[in-house]
């Protein structure tokens, strides 16, 4: 019996276990899955909470609702990898061995990684939405605070979901508006890059939708520190940005347990072939998602596009068969920009967002790098895609290669 170790059942680890288990015989293969929360979150819908468009129950369902018939979920923290032996220990002295593993623990959000993060400011005037809790503080925040300046930054690169600080920013334009309140607010997106996204076509769009909104950009902002007694960010360059209300996205770095591994790089995230997603050090390790250091962006189109190619290779890998299909970095994401409008950006390693048409040429439904409303519906009927279609690896008519069809250069 050949043994598969799942670990983490976020999006990538419970879209890994719902492809694999119809393709690998339950006579020779047993699959497992571990992960340490009974609850599976949308995090995605984790923005909407502090305009009170979601609650709690939306973006919170039981996780074994989740995993397939045939799959052994086992709940635990794990405590280590050990490569050499091929196995993992889980807190308590349980351990279980493998013979191929699949790293799917994710990028977290890591305030102690930031001087000043910390203390009575924390749920007062600092606040981040990169958590479902920290996302419910900020709702009840939002409800009785009066104006002023509020500071929507980023603190450093990688994060999962590199559109949410645009999204969120946006929205706080929407909803203050929708409350009179917007006259009393100063709104500054803060970002440590030179524009305000990676993508430079993509940068100029969102750099316009800013200048629409009234919104004011701060780049090259490397935040060193928070001075919470001052309320002001402390960049390395010596600039300080003052706030009243700061919401900020923390660094994100990989599981723990990668680094006490030594399988990670400096922000625990996992070296791995960016076609492939093969461990670069070590032969029958794969990782997945957010886990994985990859040159595109950590959100959960990644996830679903990678672990469709990974699903299509592993068979034939653990066969010792070469594996034909590479993943080429496709990413799309839409991102709500207030007033029942959003944008669609469509991308991969090698091609940044362009204008065009979504999924058909010339049709759509949905416009590239344009306000549309169909694109905030799509965005707000994507939470019923993850949780009935995309989580149980049922198929979605979308290729996981991108497609040049449809765009304009």
């Amino acid at each position: 019996m050949k043994r598969l170790l799942v670990l983490g059942a976020g999006t990538a680890g419970t879209v890994v276990a719902n492809k694999l288990r119809p393709r690998l015989d339950p006579a020779e293969w047993q699959i497992t899955i571990v992960d340490q929360n009974a609850s599976h979150h949308y995090q995605p819908g984790y923005l909407f909470i502090p305009f009170g468009i979601y609650r709690r129950h939306d973006v919170e369902k039981p996780r074994r609702d989740f995993i397939p018939a045939g799959v052994d979920l086992v709940m635990g923290e794990i405590e280590e990898i050990d490569p050499a032996r091929q196995r993992v220990s889980l807190a308590g002295g349980r351990t279980l061995d493998y013979d191929y593993l699949v790293i799917a623990t994710g990028t977290h959000p890591t305030p102690a990684q930031t001087p000043g993060f910390e203390g009575e400011a924390v749920g007062s005037s600092i606040h981040q939405y990169y958590t479902l809790d920290g996302a419910v503080a900020l709702y009840e925040r939002l409800k009785t605070w009066e104006g002023g300046r509020l500071v929507v930054n980023i603190m450093e690169f990688p994060f999962k979901c590199p559109v949410a600080p645009l999204e969120f920013t946006f929205l706080a334009d929407w909803w203050l508006r929708e409350h009179g309140r917007r006259d009393k607010v100063e709104i500054v997106f803060a970002t440590p890059m030179s524009e305000v996204f990676t993508k430079p076509v993509a940068a100029r769009h969102l750099t316009g939708v800013m200048q629409s909104k009234d919104i004011n950009v701060e780049t090259d902002l490397y935040v060193e520190r928070i001075d919470a007694d001052a309320g002001a960010l402390v960049a390395y360059d010596g600039r300080e940005l003052p706030y009243d209300l700061l919401v900020t996205v923390p660094v994100n770095m990989g599981a723990p347990v990668i680094a006490r591994s030594g399988l990670g790089d400096e922000l625990n995230h996992v070296p791995v072939d960016k076609g492939t997603f093969l461990s670069t050090k070590h032969p029958n390790i794969f990782a997945l998602g957010d886990a994985a250091a990859l040159p595109t962006s950590k959100a959960g189109s990644v996830a679903h596009f990678s672990v469709e190619v990974f699903a299509d290779n592993f068979p034939r890998y653990a066969e010792g068969l070469e594996m034909l299909e590479r993943f080429d970095g496709h990413a799309n994401c839409f991102i709500e920009s207030g007033f029942g409008k959003g944008l669609l950006i469509d991308f991969n390693y090698d091609t940044e967002p362009l204008p065009g048409k979504y999924p058909l040429p010339g049709i759509g439904p949905f416009s590239l790098l344009q306000e549309t409303v169909t694109n905030h519906w799509g965005k707000m009927m994507f939470r019923w895609v993850y949780w009935n279609l995309l989580l149980r690896g049922r198929e979605i008519p979308l290729p996981s290669e991108m497609s040049m069809y449809g765009k304009e250069r």
